[in-house]
């Protein structure tokens, strides 16, 4: 399995970088776009690596954040799968600018193949498009600092990721979490009946030195994840602990990983 990073936050030479996710997914036959970030930087660092969009299969958007579907409006006429959910306009609490995606739900109908679903959809059987992901911890997803169009608190329900399988372990791909990085990873588990994990690699949505990223990391402890790849909306005070603990790399746009 090879994975090309498009778009992050962070650039490694010769690359762009943006605040946003987009990651090249290839394997079992398939090519897979998951995310876009924000703008034409996925498709800018594209070509640099030599990888041409025009042959992926497929488009995953793991929710409806501007930094990891407004890229969508740089590609089109392929199959797109998300949550239905995605869609809708939402916003940071007490402001007024919409964090969602520029295109609208008819806008996107008209330039992909759109297939919405709750449910997880097997790209291959080797490759799981997880849909919603059940909340059972108690230590994730229990607060928001967002807000539905219509006033309601947003958790971001349509937050999602994928699972692959490969000489049977797990290798999960996650773009923002805000469902939960580890509800993320006992989902696969669940869904899959597959109990180790090789790598987690994407945003782990972390941001500070406190209980639920303790909790997170003793959680990869109990779990022996091989390999830990946090990215994106994982800030600095939680890196820092992901490194003191595990010694993880920086995911940085231009690089390639072989699981």
């Amino acid at each position: 399995m090879k994975l090309s990073v498009l778009t992050e936050n962070t650039a490694s030479a010769h690359f762009l970088a943006e605040h946003g996710l987009s990651y090249f997914i290839e394997y079992d036959n398939k090519k897979i776009l998951f995310d876009t970030g924000a703008t034409d930087v996925f498709v800018k660092n594209a070509s640099k690596l030599n990888i041409n969009l025009n042959l992926a299969d497929i488009i995953v958007l793991s929710h409806g954040h501007w930094d990891h579907g407004n890229g969508l409006k740089f590609i089109e006429n392929k199959t797109l799968i998300t949550h239905p959910n995605s869609f809708i306009e939402r916003f940071r609490k007490g402001e007024k600018n919409n964090i969602g995606l520029s295109l609208s739900e008819t806008e996107i109908k008209n330039k992909f193949s759109l297939i919405r679903s709750k449910e997880p959809y097997y790209i291959t059987e080797n490759i799981i498009f997880l849909g919603e992901i059940p909340r059972v911890n108690n230590f994730e997803a229990k607060t928001t600092s967002y807000v539905k169009e219509n006033g309601e608190d947003d958790f971001i329900d349509d937050d999602t990721a994928i699972a692959i399988i490969k000489d049977e372990e797990l290798i999960i791909v996650s773009a923002c979490s805000h469902s939960g990085i580890c509800n993320i990873v006992e989902y696969s588990k669940k869904l899959t009946g597959i109990n180790s994990v090789k790598a987690v690699i994407g945003g782990f949505h972390l941001k500070k030195q406190d209980a639920q990223t303790k909790k997170t990391i003793e959680y990869f402890k109990q779990n022996k994840v091989k390999t830990l790849l946090p990215s994106h909306c994982t800030q600095l005070p939680a890196l820092a602990m992901f490194y003191n603990e595990f010694k993880i790399k920086q995911v940085k746009s231009g690089m390639i990983f072989k699981f």
